[in-house]
């Protein structure tokens, strides 16, 4: 199983993809960790990045999920994917069966409240507002809303992508 989960920040992406990798026995990656040192100067001075800023960062993770891929390993990716092109790219040279996008919604109050007490490395709260314009709600991917428990989140998503 590959899933990337998707969301703007604070839409739970790595709270929900550990859990999940977890209990499904997979590796978990954060898409923020392969941004390159120029991305996070940007969003941690409050930039948002452009398409070509993103470019690079998507067919790097486009690698990776070929990679898991190619081992029959399985994974979870917390990836924004906010615009279908990024979630294109994402998909490359990989069976469209075989990558399941999650898209984690939540409200713009709750993000907003979230992302208050939340202390990121470089992601600006300020950026949240830009996230939003930029999203383009998938209609290829499962909605799930993040509004209750992990746990219970989790649960919606493994009996959802069973029955998909």
């Amino acid at each position: 199983m590959i899933v990337v989960l998707m969301g703007v920040s604070g839409s739970g992406k790595t709270t929900i993809g550990k859990l999940l990798a977890q209990r499904e026995g997979i590796v978990f990656a954060d898409a923020d960790d392969y941004h390159p040192k120029a991305n996070k100067e940007k969003m941690a001075a409050g930039v948002p990045l452009t398409d070509e800023d993103r470019e690079p960062w998507l067919e790097e993770l486009n690698r990776l999920l070929r990679g898991w891929f190619e081992q029959g390993s399985g994974g979870v990716l917390a990836c924004s994917a906010l615009k279908a092109s990024y979630r294109t790219t994402l998909g490359v040279d990989m069976p469209p069966a075989e990558v399941h996008f999650v898209w984690l919604d939540v409200s713009p109050h709750l993000l907003a409240e979230r992302l208050s007490v939340r202390k990121h490395e470089y992601m600006n709260p300020n950026l949240l507002a830009s996230q939003l314009a930029t999203l383009e709600p998938p209609k290829d991917a499962l909605r799930v809303v993040n509004d209750r428990a992990p746990e219970v989140v989790v649960d919606e998503i493994v009996q959802r992508l069973q029955t998909a």
